[in-house]
């Protein structure tokens, strides 16, 4: 039950917001340096799972209690060697205040220790909310989705990029091509290679 419990609160915690885990692998890593690892046969080595959730679902807040990130999945195995976690059928949800939502799911994902990085993997779709209409903006901009069968996640900078063939589609038209970068927070998309679409332009007011 305790280990279940500390998978669950990686999970939580994998926020980039909350450092601490990777300060105690650091510390513990400059320890060992000096004193030299002693030899194990427990098996702790290899990458082997020790513990398991199914059916849950995370969530981490910002300071004003907000919802910044929710984690949900069928399942996810926890790794001890690089405290890693495996995930399936993962759903994250990145929200922030005065900003659209941006969904990610995937059939896998594998989530790094250090809580910096996402890597989804198998018909990863990526959906950002439409803009709400205000006195600054006129013209918001519609919902955007992003289909892929890669995508590496950086919550922390509210980015996604992928080095694999992508769709884009928004109410204007549809692009493809092959890499691209999205950031939520410059509102940008870029392309790399191999673009080709169509769009229309937007009806008048």
């Amino acid at each position: 039950m305790d280990h279940t419990r500390a998978l669950f609160d990686r999970l939580v915690a994998w926020s980039p917001v909350l450092l601490l885990g990777s300060l105690a692998a650091l510390t513990y890593w400059l320890d060992a340096q000096v004193q030299g690892p002693p030899e194990r046969h427990d098996g702790s080595a290899r990458h082997d799972p020790d513990v398991f959730l199914e059916k849950f679902r995370a969530t981490t807040f910002d300071a004003d209690g907000h919802p910044r990130e929710t984690l949900a999945a069928q399942r996810a195995e926890h790794f001890p060697d690089d405290d890693s976690a495996a995930v399936t059928a993962p759903q994250l949800e990145l929200t922030e205040t005065g900003r659209p939502t941006v969904t990610v799911v995937a059939q896998k994902a594998r989530l790094t220790g250090d809580r910096e990085n996402g890597y989804f993997e198998g018909a990863v779709k990526v959906h950002r909310d439409a803009e709400q209409p205000s006195a600054a903006n006129d013209h918001p901009a519609g919902p955007v989705t992003l289909t892929t069968e890669f995508l590496h996640v950086v919550p922390k900078e509210y980015r996604v990029d992928s080095d694999q063939a992508v769709t884009i589609e928004e109410p204007r038209g549809i692009i493809r091509g092959k890499g691209f970068a999205f950031d939520n927070k410059a509102k940008t998309v870029n392309l790399h290679s191999n673009v080709s679409g169509t769009f229309q332009p937007a009806p008048a007011p």
